[in-house]
């Protein structure tokens, strides 16, 4: 009776990750075993940053007027372009921000960092790699040795349905008063690149050229019955916040459009790792305490609908699209793309388009990130998965077309150069060893063509990698042709020999599963 209880609660709660849809409570407690949010050692930049000041490795200066901010951006790599500035009363300063006191947000891949001018604290949320988001204050009053306090209070805000059940943060656009406090009975929108970029920014500042495309930022609702009235050309393609408030004391002009737009990625993509890790970990710690779980494959199925939700979001598959240039004019853009990696054709996942879309490959830079890699590494391998079936045209739904032959070459020819980590079935695709036709379930099996003697891969694992692209074609047809011409451009016997080996073994398998003609 208990194991059906148990099986029945767990079935329960998967129900969501069923429909691919992560929105909602996280079923267990934070401080449930599986997950002792409050209570493990934590790896985040700022527990980092913490340590290191109290051994004197790293000192911060307290200036006028920004107090700390100038030297916590500095210690944690923050880029002063990233800062975003917003003056709805959305935060837990809320009695000092106002359109002429805004908040200023800064970030970079693994924190975020808050000012207001005037205020008593510095606000940070920092990515721990297996915990998810981790809330800090800093006070602004000079001492030798400032420390971080973590701020679990902030998940009053930051825990909710729109967090995807999980600490997070959050990206709101409201309807704000000419006090700046949102007016809440006419709504809100939670926000990230998949919503229309008409319903974002409401309470934010916003710099930048969007041509045609309106969008809320800027705006203050002056008459509650015509909310939509507040978006007028005078709030569009603003060049500088100079004239909207006093900037002094600031440390940029700018709320850049394209910072605006990567940070709205961002935050739910670190919210869905969170999200995903922690529903695998607290299925594999409920299989492991009960075998009756373990025998129903509970894990199996939430890796798989969790891994389709996570991968769409990773692909922009549901981006909402541009129909106009975007362009940025802080710098931000610029320094962003500069940062890599990049292949040996110089592409970068970070470079951006801004034309049609947000990102030139559509694949999140956050692959590189520790939030991805401190995933439990079954919901990794499943979220490799997934990919390699959208990436090599194995999955043939219509909402995949959007991603063209070009755009998947691309993606994991970067990948293959530039993550580490990488399953051995996307070396075949990369490699030259297969090439995916758009939208046709055939695939061409060829050796690379390559002079050197030596692959740094070996010959041990183009088979192994061989075997695992065969083992994903699980549909369609696929054609098996081998090149033997650049055989004889080997010199070393040995090297032939193997060559010759691996060929067979690749034709015997084709055979054994009638994909070879």
């Amino acid at each position: 009776m208990r194991h059906a209880f148990l099986l029945a609660g767990l079935m329960l709660a998967l129900v969501a990750c069923a429909f691919g849809d992560l929105e909602g409570v996280f079923v267990a407690d934070p401080d449930h075993p599986a997950i002792e949010y409050g209570t493990r050692p934590l790896r985040d930049p700022v527990s980092e940053l913490n340590r290191k000041i109290q051994a004197g490795k790293v000192r911060l200066n307290f200036d006028e007027p920004q107090g700390y901010l100038r030297s916590v951006l500095e210690a944690l790599s923050v880029p002063i372009e990233s800062q975003i500035v917003v003056f709805s009363k959305t935060s837990v300063q809320m009695f000092r921000i106002n359109p002429h006191n805004p908040r200023t947000l800064y970030y970079n891949d693994s924190v975020a960092v808050g000012w207001v001018r005037g205020g008593p604290i510095v606000e940070l949320a920092a990515e721990d790699p297996k915990q998810g988001v981790i809330f800090f204050t800093l006070d602004q009053k000079p001492t030798d040795k400032p420390q971080f306090t973590r701020q679990d209070g902030c998940l009053t805000c930051h825990l909710s349905y729109s967090s995807l059940g999980v600490p997070g943060m959050l990206v709101r656009s409201v309807f704000p008063g000419p006090d700046g406090n949102p007016m809440r009975e006419l709504g809100d929108y939670i926000t990230d690149d998949r919503s229309p970029v008409e319903q974002r920014w409401g309470g934010w500042y916003v710099t930048g050229k969007t041509g045609s495309i309106r969008h809320m930022g800027n705006a203050i609702v002056t008459d509650a019955a015509r909310p939509e009235s507040m978006v007028v050309d005078q709030t569009l393609n603003l060049k500088s916040l100079e004239g909207k408030f006093d900037t002094d004391g600031y440390l940029s002009p700018y709320s850049d459009i394209v910072a605006l737009m990567v940070f709205e990625h961002q935050m739910h993509m670190v919210n869905l790792f969170t999200r995903v890790g922690w529903e695998v970990r607290f299925a594999l710690y409920q299989e492991r305490t009960d075998k009756a779980l373990r025998s129903h494959g509970v894990t199996d199925g939430l890796l798989r609908d969790t891994a389709r939700e996570l991968v769409d979001y990773m692909l922009f598959v549901d981006e909402a699209p541009l129909v106009d240039k975007i362009q940025g004019n802080s710098g931000f853009a610029e320094a962003f793309s500069a940062e890599g990696p990049r292949d040996s054709k110089g592409r970068s996942l970070r470079q951006f388009d801004l034309e049609r879309r947000l990102m030139r490959y559509p694949c999140s830079y956050m692959i590189y990130s520790e939030a991805f890699d401190g995933m439990p590494d079954q919901a990794k391998e499943a979220a490799y998965k997934r990919m390699w079936q959208i990436l090599s045209g194995e999955e043939k739904s219509h909402k995949y077309s959007k991603l063209s032959l070009a755009d998947r070459q691309a993606i994991v020819t970067i990948l293959r150069e530039t993550k580490k980590g990488l399953p051995d079935y996307f070396f075949i695709l990369t490699c030259g060893c297969v090439t995916v036709q758009e939208n046709l379930p055939v695939t061409r099996l060829q050796l690379p063509r390559t002079s050197s003697h030596s692959d740094p891969r070996g010959l041990d694992a183009l088979r192994k990698a061989s075997r695992s692209a065969l083992q994903y074609q699980t549909s369609g047809a696929t054609t098996a042709r081998f090149n033997s011409a650049w055989c004889s451009r080997l010199h070393l016997g040995a090297s032939r020999i193997a060559l010759i080996r691996f060929t067979l073994e690749v034709t015997r398998t084709c055979k054994k599963q009638q994909k070879y003609p």
